[in-house]
């Protein structure tokens, strides 16, 4: 089963690909609160169709490059 995560594009600078920052939430093993963990990860945009500022569903993939192994699917309705 492939991951798939929520995010929102930063940038679109580059040909067929786009940064996708994601957001989650994680409990501190001792003092209990939640901290926001932000990550961006480099997703496939094959006909360079999204834009920056678009909420996106980005899923696991093989390797396309060094450090791009995940594609986007398609726009999320609510983040």
């Amino acid at each position: 089963m492939a991951k798939k995560l929520k995010g929102v594009i930063v940038s679109d600078k580059m040909d067929k690909t786009a940064i996708v920052l994601v957001n989650r939430y994680t409990k501190h093993p001792k003092y209990k609160k939640y901290l926001k963990i932000s990550k961006k990860y480099k997703a496939h945009n094959e006909n360079n169709e999204y834009k920056k500022g678009d909420r996106v569903i980005i899923e696991e993939c093989r390797p396309m490059s060094k450090d791009k192994h995940f594609k986007i699917i398609s726009k999320a309705e609510t983040l």
